[in-house]
């Protein structure tokens, strides 16, 4: 320095210890205005590199950016007057020394550098510069000091010697204090960017650097958000980079590089292996050993590493976060630097007081300095653990639509939903405390090595317990987590089995089957319970070892240090750093093990994740779909087709042509392979065997229709343009138009889940009609007619799918049972056990007399003569048809039974137009449905409001009440409530007590009466600690009983009231809203509530007692306390206000991810078939999009939150620090220590108690949303005693209805209007009419899950309305329309009571000719069914249920369209079981097949809900009524 400064002293030792400081003038040349120089020239080559990376779009030339641009061209001006002053004197010969030429020159080129920096971050679209703003800053800061001393010179040397550098200077201080003001403010954003065009972009992209850094910029929403509850449009859009278009391909594309890489690899080693082993073999001996060993070593395949991939993808920005940890970690060290300082300060009497007020202002400048690089660090974290969580839920979508059926049969949907909500979130929770993998260690050696300096070796008998501790804590982290694979297990199987009961709820309350159910789920959730409390106690213990850790540590350490050595004294200086380097080294000592056991749950997820996007996928290619010239539409050649690689084929050696524009109907017995030669020819089946060719596009129609959760018109059009003449040609062919007038709100009517409200031949005939509307090549009919009325099934055999349809020319292949159809189709594939038995017309297999005639034989064959004249004798039909087929088959929803005056006025219109005489009858339907077109201008009903079936889910909004907190208060018990609340309290005192101890110690040293109470200290001090542990861990043991016991009462209160909930509510509510309360707001309660109870209280105390021990010591602490407790609660409640709201917004935008998820896996089979997976990949996105629209400014939220909180806890520091310098006479150095690191301490418990608050507020929301599901409105009683009716009751089996009536639900029309009759015991009746009619209403006012609204039932003498419902239904027998069964075991299917015994249930299989199939079964009775039955054929499943009947044998037997899904012969066979089994029983059948009740007792013909015939069937034949149509149209009058 003596060159550069020649005479100029550079560092001398007087100017601190006086009371008017200054540094001396060589110093003030160099250092301070290096500083900035160094810093920018150093940070702008990376800069300006990253800026050419990432370039926003040009910025124009502003105001603002020509101001910027000048002055810092004065500036250089500026510094280089200076310089040019310098070679002036050096000729006037005054020589100065080299500094005053080197430091103009260094920062007029900076000032240079500056200036290009502001024009080039203008063209690169930068609109406030970090770095800019932090060289400016520094600037300014060194520049102060000179200003001061310049200023002091001149004062005391009466005047200024060097003018010229004096007004210089001011002048570059000037300058760059206005250049620093300037860069807070903002340029306007790049040309052409989204701000530009995005109505609500989010200001965080145009916010400036120091808005960036404290969350400025979100200060708005916070606001709009306090003043009324936020909304869906009050938040801002995604930023580009975050949303799923940029993120999810990203990471599939370096999930493909792995996957390529792993194959590759996978195939050199296979490679080197065979050419070791070829070499090998030729030397005499050692070869085939040897090739067996590599043999061995091949099977060892590398997986693709899903892990790889995402690092790969989200890694980079990820490092970002972590550099500004590993800052923040730095300078975390400083502060107890300062504390040391601050309380020699005290202790020396005489030092200078501004020192007291250096050392506070820097504690809070570091302090400050901290706060917002932590805040970037985990906004880094925050925004990638989104990503992860948007690229994840992506792939698995994707995945999801690809894999094969065997892949799809070892992960259920609740599985894959899993994978999709809590696996990814386990990865974004696991993101935030990545970093702590390596900066907690950096900490614990930083800690060790200050502490070492302050203590010397004693620090290791600390160290001793720490390294105790670890394995302790290990050791529960590892225990907890095998505990928590245990409960994620129950948790599925519970969820699973929840979910099926709600899916079949239907059947159980027919079945009044509910009782056994709610054991299963009961028996899962005690084990489920059980687990948990494991899982609380070890917390318990662990909570205790880390309350207790930091105090245990100071202790051995003081013990051991005051007892080695006589001269070790302890002072408050050595206790109080020492204190605050071991609460430093708490935090990375109890994270560590939590980030571990959250990077072991991670890798759980991250293997199950991998596994499933490792599944195999549908082969594309196992279709041929090029358009190849053939004259076949399609070709199936040698085929064999199994439904998994190891299983044995489903079909065998399959040959089949289809020509150009031909119908092929496919028959065969229930089972044999009809519906799996759909899926082969849709490519679904794995192919083992010869090829497939398909030409052109395919349109596919189920046999059990998936309906989407959209409107009727979208269902339809399945994302194709609407053309309004095309789609009201659709719906006439498929005879939808009836229906759109009965439905609220026409085709724009929103279809529930799963086609809730429509009716099951409704939703067959929507599926036609999207496979219609499509307009492909190829049809593949999947027994489309099975589910409709047998005249609506003719109806659209003719319009659609015959020879005459809409489809003529097109080729169609369709499955069927219907005989009638056979004629006139070109060519029939009988297939029998999964092979062709054979095929060709109709004709030539009636005269090949092989299987199918026999198939026909057994059906009478007068019946198909009958059809082959009814198809003749179309055109006199013609009359009656319009009526026919559309008055009485308004197609009424079976749930929703509105029926408005327009569609009367439809029906008069038609049927004038029909009775016209000029209107000749041979007009030809064709011309018909265009006929029809005038005449009913379409009435778009866009004016209705249209009534949606299923509500939007409701969200609180506004604080959450106290009612709620008392309710969990409740559910936990009250006394044991305040018990806990006590126990925390008595922690807390003992804490303040061990410390007021130490302080008092401490002081020992000031009067040097350390040695005669030593033991006494310690001995005292460690009694306080201990008791403090012993009381943690008794709290922590008090809530875990707590919480077990409010969890089971909260969960014990929904399932009870859930299965006592009427059919209604689950006819309006989607299943997965009813399921999110089971899984997400169950596991609230039982985990994650009690946890943040935890957290809550404990932050509270340890707030409480900071402010206890500041007051104590500096009294006059308590008048900064008021204004800032005012801010706190200010930012606390506009923070709680907006993140509440958001917390909701985000858990109400997160189910349609899941539901829409879960509808996808279902209908797979449909999207792939119409290649829709892009645009439902799409939707998808869409989805997850919205849902983080909400979680960003969520994460925000808090970081916001946390920036303000911190402030208040560094200002906390500030005063405490400076009264204590001020009062520095009175107090004694103990008492300085112990305010100022409790106060150090005090921003973690402020920030984490608003967290804490606020999540509480979040979280007690869980059990608001569980009571609202636990208080429903619950059906009647399921057993009233008094009233209970004999053991043998039905003993007749008389039913009366007595002026019967009876509504869906409130406020909707009666579905039944006073309905009068009297069957009598035995009687076999026969109940008919039009779709909508009220059929199936009948049957369900039967079993009272509709309650009548007036009337009543009678069942021998008892009025079914004032017994008990399972009284009442388990006396009577349904066999439903869809056949519904649970997975479990065949025997629990049949019997889940275990009511009967084996040779009972051999004996109904027998009877409902089950008994062949499942004794071939290996397991028999124990036969597994899968989810819903699905490895069983439709017919065997309503065999199943044909089965169940014949256990239960009532009285009373119910057939509802029992015989829709299911071939002819079963057919019989159900009839001929019912017949002979069921002879004195009074049966009750909702027939389609008008054949199967001619020969019963009466016949019930229902029309709009009003008993419209009732008589035996000749009579009704012989009235010619209703009766007759329908049964001329069957073929049958």
């Amino acid at each position: 320095m003596e060159h550069l400064c020649g005479q100029l002293t550079f560092w001398p030792n007087l100017t601190l210890h006086s009371d008017r400081p200054d540094l001396p003038e060589c110093f003030q040349l160099s250092v301070l205005p290096w500083a900035p120089c160094i810093y920018l020239w150093a940070v702008s080559p990376l800069y300006i590199l990253y800026l050419k990376r990432n370039s926003r779009g040009y910025i124009m030339m502003s105001i603002l950016n020509r101001i910027k641009t000048v002055l810092g061209l004065i500036l250089w001006i500026v510094c280089w007057t200076d310089l040019f002053s310098s070679f002036h004197e050096m000729n006037q010969n005054q020589s100065k020394p080299p500094i005053y030429f080197v430091t103009p020159l260094i920062v007029g080129m900076t000032m240079l550098l500056a200036t290009f920096l502001i024009q080039f971050e203008r063209l690169k679209g930068v609109q406030s510069s970090g770095v800019l703003f932090i060289f400016w800053t520094i600037s300014v800061l060194c520049a102060i000091v000179p200003f001061r001393s310049k200023i002091m010179h001149a004062n005391q040397e009466n005047g200024v010697d060097d003018k010229l550098r004096f007004t210089t200077f001011y002048i570059y201080f000037g300058l760059t204090l206005l250049e620093l003001i300037l860069s807070c403010f903002n340029e306007k954003p790049p040309l052409f960017s989204s701000v530009a065009t995005d109505p609500n972009v989010c200001p965080e992209t145009t916010a400036g650097f120091l808005s960036k850094m404290t969350f400025w910029w979100f200060t708005s929403m916070a606001i709009k958000g306090y003043k009324s509850p936020l909304e869906n449009k009050d938040l801002w859009s995604l930023n580009k980079q975050d949303s799923s278009e940029l993120v999810v391909p990203n990471l599939l594309n370096e999930w493909e590089v792995e996957k390529s890489k792993a194959q590759s690899e996978q195939s050199v080693k296979e490679q080197a292996t065979f050419t070791k082993t070829g070499a090998e073999t030729n030397h005499v001996g050692g070869g085939p050993e040897e090739a067996e060993v590599l043999l061995s070593e091949r099977k060892e395949s590398r997986k693709p590493s899903f892990l790889w991939a995402l690092l790969r993808a989200f890694g980079p920005y990820f490092l970002i976060g972590s550099a500004f940890k590993l800052l923040q970690d730095l300078i975390t060290f400083v502060n107890p630097q300062l504390l040391r300082m601050l309380i020699d300060f005290t202790k020396d009497k005489h030092a200078p007081l501004w020192w007291g007020y250096a050392l506070a202002f820097l504690m809070f400048g570091t302090s400050l300095l901290q706060t917002l690089i932590l805040h970037q660090h985990f906004q880094y974290c925050f925004v990638t653990g989104m990503r992860l969580r948007s690229g994840i839920i992506g792939a698995i979508y994707r995945k999801s639509l690809v894999i094969t059926n065997e892949a799809k049969r070892s992960s259920t949907v609740g599985e894959v939903v899993n994978l999709m909500s809590v696996d990814a979130q386990r990865f974004m929770d696991l993101t935030t405390f990545l970093n702590m993998l390596w900066s907690a260690p950096l900490q614990i050696i930083l800690a060790l090595f200050f502490l070492w300096q302050n203590l010397g070796p004693s620090v290791l008998a600390g160290v001793a317990v720490m390294v105790l501790l670890i394995p302790f804590n290990a050791f529960i982290a590892m225990k907890t987590r095998t505990y928590q694979v245990e409960q994620m297990k129950y948790k599925d199987d519970r969820i699973k089995l929840m979910n099926e009961i709600l899916n079949g709820i239907k059947v159980l309350k027919l079945y009044a089957w509910e009782v056994s159910f709610k054991e299963k789920i009961l028996q899962i959730r005690q084990k489920e319970l059980n687990v948990l409390r494991k899982t609380a106690y070890l917390s318990a213990l662990s909570t205790m070892a880390w309350t207790s850790a930091p105090f245990l540590v100071a202790l051995t350490t003081f013990a051991v240090f005051v007892s080695v050595k006589k001269e070790n004294i302890l002072d408050a200086e050595r206790a109080f750093v020492s204190l605050s380097l071991f609460n430093i080294l708490r935090f990375p000592l109890n994270m560590l093990p939590q980030v571990i056991s959250s990077i072991v749950q991670a890798s759980v997820s991250l293997k199950r994740i991998q596994d499933f996007l490792s599944h195999p996928e549908l082969d594309p290619e196992s279709v041929d779909r090029r358009n190849n010239t053939s004259e076949y539409a399609v070709t199936v050649v040698n085929g064999k087709f199994a439904w998994a690689k190891q299983d044995q084929p489903t079909l065998d050696n399959i040959n089949v042509m289809v020509p150009q524009g031909s119908l092929l109907a496919v028959v065969g017995h229930v089972g044999c392979g009809k519906t799996s030669l759909v899926s082969a020819l849709l490519g679904e089946m794995e192919k083992l065997d010869g090829q497939i060719s398909i030409r052109g596009s395919v349109a596919y129609v189920p046999q059990q229709a998936w309906i989407q959760n959209c409107t009727l018109r979208d269902n339809i059009l399945f994302g194709r343009p609407y053309v309004e003449h095309k789609y009201r040609c659709v719906l006439e062919a498929c005879a939808l138009t009836p229906d759109l007038e009965v439905l609220p709100g026409g085709d724009q009517t929103e279809i529930g889940e799963k086609g809730i409200n429509l009716s099951g031949g409704q939703r067959q005939r929507v599926s036609l009609a999207r496979a219609l509307y499509s307009e492909s090549d190829v049809y593949l009919l999947d027994d489309p007619l099975s589910a409709v009325d047998a005249h609506v099934a003719k109806h659209i055999f003719d319009k659609v799918i015959g020879p005459e349809g809409v489809l003529k020319g097109k080729t169609r292949i369709l499955v069927t049972h219907g005989i009638s159809f056979l004629p006139q189709v070109d060519n029939i594939l009988v297939l029998v056990d999964g092979r062709v038995s054979e095929m060709g017309s109709y004709q030539e297999l009636l005269k090949q007399n092989g299987a199918f005639a026999e198939f026909l034989r057994n059906y009478s064959l007068e019946d198909i003569i009958e059809d082959d004249e009814v198809t003749l004798s179309l055109v006199d039909e013609e009359e009656d048809f319009p009526d026919d087929a559309l008055s009485n088959h308004a197609d009424m929803v079976d749930n929703e039974p509105v029926v408005n005056e327009a569609r009367r006025q439809f029906m008069r219109q038609i049927s004038i137009m029909s009775n016209d005489p000029e209107n000749p009858k041979k007009m030809s339907r064709r011309r018909r449905c265009s006929e029809r077109k005038h005449s009913e201008p379409p009435a778009e009903k866009k004016e209705q409001k249209v009534n949606k079936l299923i509500q939007a889910e409701t969200t609180e909004t506004g604080r959450v009440k106290f009612k709620v907190y008392w309710e969990y208060m409740k559910a936990v018990g009250p006394l044991l409530s305040l018990f806990i609340c006590f126990l925390y309290g008595c922690q807390s005192a003992a804490a303040i007590g061990a410390n007021f101890w130490l302080s008092e110690w401490t002081n020992d040293a000031e009067n040097n009466r350390t040695q005669e109470n030593m033991e006494m200290r310690v001995g005292v001090y460690a009694a306080l600690g201990i008791s403090q542990g012993v009381l943690v861990m008794f709290s922590s043991f008090t809530l875990a009983l707590g919480k077990i016991q409010g969890s089971r009462k909260l969960h014990q209160a929904l399932l009870d009231n859930k299965f006592h909930t009427p059919q209604s509510f689950f006819d309006t509510t989607p299943i997965g809203r009813i399921i999110n309360r089971f899984s997400k707001d169950i596991y609230v309660i039982d985990e994650v509530l009690p946890s943040t109870v935890l957290m809550f209280l404990g932050t509270f105390f340890a707030s409480v007692s900071t402010m206890i021990v500041i007051i104590c010591s500096t009294p006059i602490f308590a008048l900064v306390i008021g204004p800032l407790a005012l801010i706190y609660f200010f930012v606390q409640r506009f923070y709680v206000a907006t993140s509440r709201q958001l917390k909701r917004l985000e858990s109400v935008s997160r189910s349609p991810i899941y539901s829409h998820f879960s509808e996808t896996i279902t209908g797979t089979s449909v999207i792939r078939a119409y290649g829709r997976n892009a645009a439902f990949v799409l939707l998808s996105d869409m989805k997850v999009d919205e849902n983080q629209k909400s979680y960003y400014p969520g994460i925000v939220s808090n970081r916001w939150l946390g920036v303000r909180i911190e402030f208040i806890g560094n200002c906390i520091v500030l005063f405490a620090a400076l009264f204590a310098a001020v009062g520095r006479d009175k107090l004694s150095p103990g008492l300085v220590g112990l305010s100022v690191s409790y106060a150090l301490q005090v921003t973690m418990s402020l920030n984490w108690m608003v967290r804490m608050t606020s999540d509480l507020e979040s979280n007690i929301v869980a059990v608001e949303r569980v009571k609202e599901y636990s208080e429903t409105q619950t059906e009647a009683p399921w057993v009233v005693q008094d009233k209970r009716p004999p053991p043998d009751w039905p003993p007749e089996g008389n039913v009366e209805f007595v002026d019967y009536s009876v509504r869906y639900r409130e406020g909707l029309d009666l579905v039944l209007r006073n309905i009068s009759l009297k069957v009598k015991g035995g009687e076999k009746i026969g109940i008919v009419g039009r779709t909508g009619a009220g059929k199936s209403s009948m049957t369900l006012c039967l079993f009272r899950l509709l309650e009548a609204a007036d009337g009543e039932i009678v069942i021998d003498e008892v009025k079914i309305s004032e017994i008990g419902l399972h009284d009442l239904r388990s006396k009577l027998t349904i066999i439903p329309q869809e056949p519904v069964l649970f997975s479990g075991s065949l025997r629990m299917n049949l019997d889940p009571f275990d009511k009967y015994t084996d040779e009972e249930l051999w004996k109904a299989l027998e009877q409902s000719h089950l008994k062949k199939f499942v004794s071939n079964q290996s397991a028999k009775l124990d036969l597994e069914c899968s989810e819903g039955g699905e490895n069983l054929s439709v017919g065997q499943r309503q065999l199943v249920c044909l089965a169940r009947a014949l256990l239960r044998k009532t009285r009373i037997l119910v057939l509802d369209e029992a015989t829709a899904a299911v071939d002819l012969e079963t057919d019989d066979l159900i009839q001929s079981t019912i017949r002979t089994q069921f002879e004195d029983c009074t049966v009750f059948t909702i027939a389609h097949r008008l054949n199967t009740i001619m020969d019963y007792t009466r016949v019930l013909v229902l029309d709009k809900g009003q008993i419209a015939e009732f008589d035996t069937p000749g009579n009704l034949i012989a009235q010619k009524g209703i009766f007759f149509g329908m049964a001329k149209d069957a073929g049958l009058a």
